[in-house]
Parts: C-alpha cells; structure tokens; sequence
C-alpha cells in the first residue's frame, strides 16, 4: 500500500455528523466500512465521535463511500433526497433513502438531457408534441393508442418478433427513432462495481418537449425490462417526471402511477387483442406463456394482465406470481451479451451518441465534456462513430 506523505497524514477535524452521513449513505456499518479502508473499527467510531481524521483518510473515505470529496468538509449533511418524483412511496411509509447509486444515476442523465436540449434548440429542432400531451385523467386506452402511434406500431408487432430480446431491440429502436433518449443500464456509468439494484428502482422518466429521457435498470430480466420501458413511455406522454418501482407489477397507490401502469399494460397487451386470443389458450397448458409468447412479455405480465380484465381470479394470480416471481431472471439482460459496443449503445443512446459525436466533430464540444457526458475516455471515445455507425 503506497505511504501518505506527510502532508497527507496531517490530522484535520470535519463535522462528526457529516462522517457519519458518508457512511450511512452506503447502508455501511463502522464494521463493515472499517473493513473496505483497511482500518479497525473502532478508527471509524472515533471519527464519528470526534471528527479529527487525517487528509489520506478522509480521501479514502469518500472515495469508498462514493461522496463527492467536498461534501466532507461540509458544516452540516447534504440533502440526499432523490431530486425527481418518487412514484414508488406507498401512503404511510417514510421516503426511501435514495443509494449514491441512483443518484448519480439520475445526475448524470440530468445532465444528458440538459445537454441535449440546448444542442436541439441551438439547431432549431421542434418541441415533440406527444410529450405531456395527455393527463393521467384521460382514457389509458387512447394513451397506449397514441403511444403505439409515435412510435409506428402496427397491431401485432410484438408477434413478429422471434423472441423477448429481439423485441425489446426492436421496441428500443423505434422509442430512440421518435425523439426520446433511450438509456439501459445496469451499473453507474460504465463502473462494473456500482451495480444498480433492481429492488431500489426499474425506471425513470424525465420529461422534456425536446429532449425526453427514459431510463431502464437492465440488471433485471428481458422481459420485465421491456414493461419498464413502456411504462417510462407513459410517463412522458402524460407529462410526468419519475422514479418507478412495482411489487408484483402493483404500483404504489399513487394515480399517476396506476395509470401509467394501466397504459404499458394496453400499449403491449391490447385487451381486445387478449379477450380473443385467451379462449384458444385458456384450457390448454401453460397459457400464460403462450400469451408471454404472443405478446412478448413476462408471464407474470399475462397473468396480470388477464387479472386487470378479470379473465382470471386473484387468488389464481397471486398463486402463479409465487411460483414464477423467479421467471426470466437466469436470462442474460440487454447489457451483458459480450459485445463492448452492444452494451455502449444503449449505455449512452443512439440519439445522444449521435449528437455528441457531431457536436464534437463540429466543434461545438469540447472533447473532455464529450467524454464526461458518454463516459468514454479519449481512446474509446474516437472509435464510437464508427462502431456505433455514426455518420459525420
């Protein structure tokens, strides 16, 4: 392990509550803490007591606990609240803490989408009219229409997909192509060891008439993956920024998110297209997966489905989602398939990838923002026109 220099073993006091707060933000004991710095756990207990700890100690501090080194030398704890709406709060719980993970998750495509939005209006690109065009008080049926319009669906698409992963491309692709960033990931950035936890949050929204940004955690299966997009989708098209989360494909009772959740249902799984199918399927075995099949979605999401139109009891749902809550998840996700620009592509978004590269190109970026708003270094960067089929 490399020495501290002097200078760097010199003994400074910070806030103890703000200490404290770094670790906390990681849902980390003094134990477990003390055991990433190589420290004992009573070296971390007195930090939180006391507040002196030396320069190298409080860089490693923040670098382990991913806080933004200034924010240690605060005089009191930043405010970690999530900086977008919480859709996933049920009445009468507490907020949910939100892990540096998602934040920075959500910084990031801040900024993206920022970028984004000044680069279009400086080439005099129009507003997308279909983005907050409709409320969660219309009819969630003529939204999942509209939806299926902008994007150039015709009745039946999901059938002509071979399989659940050509049909998430496929859906991906015609979302980017209608205006709307499009981002899968399952880590921060590109950092293997920041994975994103599923169990925190599926999705995001944020919402823009220019530059629109949906937000998909990969690290969860193909097919759940594939209503998380659609429902971020919803979210656009009634005007509503958001983090999202569902327990059983149940959203928090919150309207917004029950409509929203109502939308991507009819926008994969039109219910006049389901009542006529399920009669051929519904004696046979395993229909959930022969609609799952159809439709290319999760069984669960068939099951649920058939629930919504009251084709099915609930007892017979919540009886299959226990067996199955499972299913799909030994697939390998949209991020990990092997290919380094496979994963890239929809890491940064087609859309976004394009505009950065020209804008670069151009002149009208610097190279080092560039680089900090795809995060690629300067190698990697220059190879992404041609790997990714960028024409500039």
């Amino acid at each position: 392990m490399t020495q501290a220099t002097p200078s760097r073993r010199l003994q400074i006091t910070l806030q103890p509550s703000v200490l404290r707060w770094a670790r906390e933000r990681v849902n980390l004991s003094p134990e477990a803490l003390a055991q990433k710095l190589n420290v004992k756990p009573d070296r971390v207990t007195q930090w939180e007591q006391s507040g002196k700890i030396s320069i190298a100690q409080a860089d490693r501090l923040a670098a382990k606990t991913y806080t933004p080194l200034g924010y240690l030398y605060l005089e009191d704890p930043p405010d970690d609240s999530l900086p977008i709406h919480d859709f996933r709060t049920r009445t009468g719980d507490p907020p949910t803490r939100p892990s540096p993970n998602l934040l920075d998750t959500i910084y990031q495509m801040q900024r993206r989408q920022a970028w984004m939005r000044d680069d279009l209006i400086e080439n005099e690109e129009d507003p997308l009219p279909f983005v907050g065009a409709y409320s969660h008080r219309d009819d969630h049926t003529a939204v999942a229409a509209a939806m299926r319009h902008a994007l150039g669906l015709n009745a039946g698409w999901a059938e002509e997909q071979g399989s659940w992963r050509q049909a998430l491309s496929f859906l991906r692709n015609r979302v980017d192509r209608a205006g709307i960033l499009v981002v899968f990931n399952g880590v921060v950035g590109n950092s293997n060891r920041r994975k994103l936890d599923p169990k925190e949050f599926l999705g995001f929204a944020l919402v823009d008439e220019y530059a629109p940004l949906v937000f998909v955690n990969s690290s969860y299966f193909i097919a759940a993956q594939t209503f998380t997009l659609a429902h971020e989708l919803a979210h656009l098209f009634v005007g509503e920024t958001g983090l999202s989360a569902f327990d059983k494909l149940m959203p928090a009772d919150n309207a917004i998110e029950q409509f929203c959740n109502r939308t991507a249902a009819e926008f994969l799984v039109p219910k006049e297209e389901l009542r006529a199918y399920w009669p051929t399927v519904r004696n046979q075995k395993n229909p959930y997966q022969k609609i799952a099949l159809r439709f290319k979605v999760s069984a669960i999401v068939a099951a649920r489905r058939l629930l919504d139109l009251e084709l099915i009891e609930r007892d017979a749902f919540f009886a299959f989602y226990e067996i199955n809550k499972t299913q799909g998840k030994g697939l390998a996700t949209a991020s990990s398939s092997g290919n380094f620009w496979n994963t890239q592509r929809w890491r940064i978004g087609p859309r976004f990838a394009n505009a950065v590269a020209r804008a670069t190109a151009e002149g009208r970026l610097l190279y080092r923002e560039a680089y900090s708003l795809t995060g690629l270094k300067r190698n990697t960067f220059e190879k992404m026109p041609q790997e990714m089929g960028i024409q500039l």
